[in-house]
């Protein structure tokens, strides 16, 4: 039987390229492959998303106690009253309150330090601690 010019052609092409070693087997990512870094991600994704309030919420202290350091009150009175007072105007502090703070003078010059740990519950028995420290500068 003879073989067409195309069926030919074919034929010959596959059979120099596994001769040449030039086969091409399926590439990709497996079921289980997608599985684990669906999981992976998400687990990243859930972290990642209750550990940034915290954050936010430690950087909005700092803020608050360098805006207070920069204003220089003359009391430690005065210091708690100026943080209890920014607290009630940012709902995002509730991790520490005024009595917290350690204030001290350094060069007259006031220094404002505050130190709190986080538990972030991220399912079960299993916690994530922060550990979250600053001073005024």
């Amino acid at each position: 039987m003879r073989q067409t010019g195309f069926v030919r052609a074919r034929h010959n092409l596959k059979l120099s390229g596994q001769m040449r070693g030039q086969g091409h087997g399926q590439r990709g990512v497996s079921l289980l492959g997608l599985l684990f870094w669906g999981v992976l991600l998400a687990f990243v994704g859930v972290v990642g998303a209750r550990v940034f309030p915290t954050v936010l919420e430690f950087y909005t202290i700092q803020r608050t106690v360098d805006r207070i350091a920069a204003s220089n009150p003359a009391t430690v009175p005065a210091v708690r009253a100026d943080f209890d007072r920014a607290q009630q105007v940012e709902y995002s502090i509730t991790s520490i309150n005024s009595k917290d703070l350690v204030i001290s003078k350094e060069n007259d010059k006031l220094q404002i330090s505050f130190a709190y740990d986080k538990q972030i519950e991220l399912g079960g028995p299993v916690y994530l601690l922060i550990k979250y420290e600053g001073r005024s500068r």
